[in-house]
């Protein structure tokens, strides 16, 4: 599965596939509330850990589906709406930036997640203490380069195709959450 490093990269082209500008001053505040965004869904793993000890106890359950991105997509367009330092996000790019986490983890994993829960529900199985998880974010996230490199990649071209005449002619990329 994608850890943070790739569910972020994942978000950030997201959120450049967008379109949206951040003024020099809100680019840190954006960064980091794609970070945020973009690995909200395995804050289910916090909870695991808390609650029984083991962070696969309700891994890729609720917060794994359409729903959740929805409902947190929502709260989270709202919540950057009253921030300064937040340029003002569309609900469709808040639920955009979750959603990027549930299929990046259907994509680049064969265990299910609950797409469409409540409907069907897939938690993980087995046992993750907090050194299993601490482990697998910064010796075993192999994966994550090859996709951070992909998203960079797909983020330069984007930028240098909106450089150029032909670019803008060509590529008419239709923004989340604009008219």
């Amino acid at each position: 599965m994608p850890f943070p490093l790739g569910h972020t990269a994942i978000g950030l082209t997201t959120y450049e596939l967008n379109g949206q500008k951040a003024t020099p001053s809100q680019r840190l505040w954006v960064f980091l509330f794609v970070l945020l965004l973009s690995n909200l869904p395995d804050f289910d793993m916090l909870v695991g850990l808390v609650m029984t000890g083991n962070a696969d106890a309700f891994h890729r359950g609720p917060s794994h589906s359409l729903l959740f991105a929805v409902v947190m997509g929502y709260a989270a367009s709202k919540i950057a709406k009253r921030l300064f330092v937040v340029p003002p996000l569309s609900f469709g790019l808040c639920t955009a930036l979750i959603f990027s986490h549930v299929i990046a983890d259907l994509v680049f994993t064969s265990a299910p997640v609950s797409l469409f829960w409540p409907f069907e529900v897939h938690f993980s199985t087995g046992t993750s203490s907090l050194g299993d998880v601490f482990h697998g974010i910064f010796f075993t996230s192999v994966r994550d380069i090859g996709i951070f490199l992909g998203c960079m990649l797909i983020i330069i071209l984007i930028r240098w195709l909106k450089t150029t005449e032909i670019g803008r002619r060509v590529i008419k990329i239709r923004y989340l959450g604009q008219k």
